[in-house]
């Protein structure tokens, strides 16, 4: 712990020094200013609390079922979220499902007791990676019921390493960890944890939310009437070139392009090309050449879950860089699915690959041919369309899972 405790420091220092050159370091510092007077007045002497925290906005977006679930059935009961990154705190600090959003202050001992004396916590749910051993430690300490839900486990895994005894100990600290998959559960035991359940995965349980809560994108919706429309979710630079080479191929279809990050000045670069016919989300309905448009940029963050609905094809970005983002938010509108290469450490993507609803792509020939295959059969298009449909609720049940056990303890 004493190594664990210097290198927090070392990475709180880290970003102190990068605040001063990097927005999302300034963001993460000045969101942690002053926030203990913010939290002790969030709650009364005498709230029960029931704390989630994500690491970002993806976590968010996992736990989010389990969070609401649990709103409903405990009414009386007070919602702390908090988030680790900017990129989650700052979409979601106003979500009303919640009484109070805050960023996590840093794991070091006297934040943590700080913290933990500002919140009169009942239950705290971690979500996926999450394991901060010093709010570990001190929850366990002061005999709080602790979660964490949808992790998952690989074997290369600190908690597997001869140096990992101090994360295998914090493993010990939750009453029960909810695990995606079997796989999970058996390296777990490996090591002496068997406080853990194999709930699946509650992503399927949001995903299979959003066509009846997403809301309507009027300018979306217009740009894609009566066209064959691509939506390319979450792309770094170089998905966007394979877009828009496959964009040159086939210039009968249109593309709904949403980046990862929206950075202006490429977006700025694919606005000034004629020869792409694009346009802006947030410059409305109102800006000339909405109809005759071939490509539609999402430059602000937040909708891409709701865009699929306008898509006959998804492409998800990320798959030529550290790893492809979520897949299961185009699968649930019966979206057929492309990716780059780097996919091996998604589940879901191999699996929808392996039911024929996804292809991995490594370059324009291979996209081509995927998009070729289920334009000139229909019955290919039907068959993948209704695989990744069933896959999205075959999975469904991890909420259900989860909030039985953990309101067995609430109760």
């Amino acid at each position: 712990m004493f190594f664990y405790n210097i290198g927090i420091f070392l990475y709180g220092f880290a970003i102190r020094l990068a605040a001063h050159f990097n927005g999302k370091a300034a963001q993460w510092v000045s969101g942690r200013r002053d926030m203990f007077p913010g939290l002790a007045a969030a709650f009364s002497k005498g709230d029960k609390v029931i704390w989630m925290h994500c690491a970002s906005l993806g976590e968010f977006e996992q736990g989010r079922p389990v969070l609401e679930r649990l709103r409903s059935l405990y009414p009386q009961r007070k919602i702390l979220l908090t988030f680790f990154s900017p990129s989650g705190y700052n979409i979601r600090k106003d979500y009303p499902g919640a009484d109070a959003v805050f960023y996590l202050p840093l794991d070091t001992p006297r934040n943590v007791r700080r913290f933990l004396d500002a919140v009169d916590c009942q239950v705290a749910i971690f979500v996926k990676y999450e394991f901060w051993l010093n709010y570990l430690r001190e929850l366990g300490r002061r005999n709080i019921r602790t979660y964490i839900v949808s992790a998952i486990f690989r074997e290369n895994s600190v908690f597997f390493r001869p140096y990992g005894g101090i994360f295998r100990r914090g493993l010990a600290s939750f009453d029960t960890i909810f695990v995606q998959n079997v796989t999970s559960r058996e390296l777990l035991a490996g090591i002496g944890i068997d406080n853990v359940i194999v709930s699946g995965d509650t992503r399927f349980d949001r995903v299979a939310a959003i066509p009846d809560t997403a809301s309507a994108l009027p300018l979306a919706a217009r740009f894609a009437a009566g066209s064959k429309v691509l939506v390319a979710g979450s792309t770094w630079p170089r998905d966007e070139e394979l877009i828009l080479e496959f964009m040159s191929a086939y210039p009968d279809v249109k593309v709904i392009l949403a980046p990862h990050e929206p950075d202006s000045t490429r977006i700025g670069q694919m606005i000034n090309d004629p020869a792409l016919g694009a346009v802006r989300f947030t410059a409305g309905e109102d800006q000339p050449g909405v109809d005759s448009a071939k490509l539609l940029i999402i430059d602000t963050i937040g909708l891409l879950s709701a865009l699929y609905r306008y898509g006959k094809y998804a492409y998800i970005g990320g798959g030529f860089g550290a790893g492809i983002h979520n897949t299961l938010e185009a699968a649930v509108f019966g979206l057929p699915v492309a990716f780059g290469p780097n996919y091996g450490k998604f589940r879901e993507a191999r699996q929808l690959i392996e039911l024929g609803a996804a292809r991995s792509v490594s370059g324009l020939a291979e996209l081509e041919g995927w998009y070729t295959c289920l334009e000139d059969s229909p019955v290919e298009y039907a068959g993948a369309k209704a695989k990744a449909l069933s896959y999205i609720y075959a999975n469904k049940g991890a909420t259900d899972t989860i909030v039985g056990v953990i309101s067995q303890k609430l109760r």
